[in-house]
């Protein structure tokens, strides 16, 4: 099994294989979103204080703020320098 990580910016690292979506957090609903996953205990705020540009939603129910842009992340995941850990031999590429 292949893990894909993508950095989300100031050294925050997501699993690829856990995004559902990558969102601009300019509209209502879902700036309800991330109120709610706030209520719940289940949002991760990586931005470093900086004005959040994407949200990104995962499996899991959590939802993670970012500083970096939506496309910018997108980018990053078709990006071959990501981190790939290969679980067979227990190295890291």
């Amino acid at each position: 099994m292949t893990i894909k990580l993508i950095n989300i910016g100031f050294g925050n690292i997501v699993s690829a294989n856990r995004l559902i979506a990558i969102i601009s957090p300019e509209s209502a609903p879902i700036k309800r979103l991330i109120q709610e996953a706030r209520d719940e205990g289940l949002l991760i705020d990586a931005t470093y204080g900086r004005r959040t540009r994407a949200v990104i939603v995962t499996d899991s129910r959590h939802i993670i703020l970012s500083a970096v842009q939506p496309e910018t992340v997108a980018n990053r995941l078709d990006n071959k320098d990501n981190y790939i850990i290969e679980d067979k031999n227990g190295k890291i590429y």
